[in-house]
């Protein structure tokens, strides 16, 4: 029986390692089009609507009830609506610090007179004894260290995100991802977060410093990103190893 297990695990491994070997010879596939998962996990209730459907005009008024301007507002408001989010970062920061630190520390004791037994611990203790420095300590510790820190980071896209829950005061989740394929690399965005209706432009887009709690992720996979990204073995040894 355990021979039985043995040889199809030794069987099952292949296939368990199909994808990766099909991605090597093939290159990166995109993933199916679909309703976004959860890109960034959200603890709080949601609801299924905002406010409720506007109804048709009575016989002596244009206006809508429920309707907030005199036209249909094309604004993202409920579950499955589609807002343009535009991702415009240019961030930079520099730090400099130096920190230096020495210590020296002496110390000295002797006992002249010791109940009259100076005279007996000196022909107990090795030649040249002196009861008056009979113990001397001196210590010097110096530190030096210094740190510097020159980030700049630039991206400017837009990306398309779908709202996927409602908050009960009417805050919106929102997310979505973007990938774009070129030969073997395949380039992904994706962007989740809470923003407010009022934030939202008349041309349904949004900024993403008006996106609270903003999971933005820019990156790819394939064979650049594979030969650029540090080894398994080496990434492990160097997190864990102690020098």
């Amino acid at each position: 029986m355990r021979l039985r297990l043995v040889a199809l695990a030794v069987l099952m491994a292949p296939l368990a390692a199909c994808s990766t070997v099909s991605e090597a010879v093939k290159g990166p596939e995109l993933a199916p089009v679909g309703y976004p998962a959860a890109l960034a996990p959200i603890t709080q209730p949601t609801v299924s609507v905002r406010e409720p459907a506007p109804q048709s005009a009575s016989a002596n008024s244009l206006w809508r009830t429920g309707a907030r301007a005199f036209f249909n507002d094309q604004r993202a408001g409920r579950v499955g609506d589609i807002l343009t989010v535009q991702i415009d970062i240019d961030d930079s920061a520099k730090t400099n610090n130096a920190t230096t630190s020495s210590r020296t520390a002496g110390s000295s004791m002797g006992v002249p007179h010791f109940f009259g037994l100076e005279t007996s611990l000196g022909k107990i203790m090795p030649g040249n004894f002196d009861a008056t420095s009979m113990i001397e300590t001196n210590s010097a510790n110096n530190n030096a260290g210094a740190g510097s820190v020159n980030r700049q980071e630039k991206i400017n896209l837009t990306i398309a995100a779908v709202v996927t829950g409602i908050l009960p005061n009417g805050n919106m989740v929102i997310q979505g991802t973007q990938e774009v394929r070129t030969n073997a690399e395949v380039r992904q965005l994706t962007v989740a977060g809470i923003v407010r209706p009022e934030d939202i432009s008349s041309a349904n887009t949004i900024r993403h410093t008006q996106i609270a709690e903003a999971r933005i992720s820019y990156g790819g996979r394939g064979d650049i990103s594979r030969v650029q990204k540090t080894p398994a073995g080496q990434s492990l040894v160097e997190r864990f190893s102690p020098f």
